[in-house]
């Protein structure tokens, strides 16, 4: 449809994780599937991730950690999006995550985890749904 805002998302990651070889190709899978996406790079702070998320009007941001600080780096990005009224923001995020940790998170509000070894495409579609 002429003139549709395109899907935006914000891809980023949080903390002293320095590994961004699975972010950066989810980004590109993502661009390349017609999502608009704005990638952070390395060691953001959670309230650098809330704040360009709602500057760049984004509809999600997904979160790789890989750094075991993913049950105080979600919950952390949750709160502030609340505390800046910005709850419609889905958060979603991927990495090294232990299953058990998943329905933690899940229950926080994170919208979905993806291990590794996911499929892109499934990823890919997740998001997509999000625009609909």
């Amino acid at each position: 449809m002429a003139g549709a805002t395109p899907l935006r998302v914000l891809i980023g990651k949080v903390g002293l994780d320095g590994h961004d070889r699975g972010v950066k190709l989810i980004a590109r899978a993502l661009r390349d599937a017609g999502i608009e996406v704005i990638y952070t790079g390395l060691h953001q702070t959670p309230e650098q991730i809330v704040a360009s998320a709602i500057q760049e009007d984004v509809r999600a941001i997904g979160l790789s950690i890989h750094s075991a600080a993913h049950k105080t780096l979600f919950p952390r990005v949750l709160e502030l999006l609340k505390a800046q009224g910005a709850e419609d923001i889905v958060v979603f995020g991927g990495g090294i995550i232990p299953d058990e940790d998943i329905p933690i998170l899940h229950a926080q509000g994170v919208r979905r985890i993806f291990t590794p070894g996911t499929p892109m495409q499934e990823i890919v579609d997740f998001v997509k749904g999000l625009g609909q």
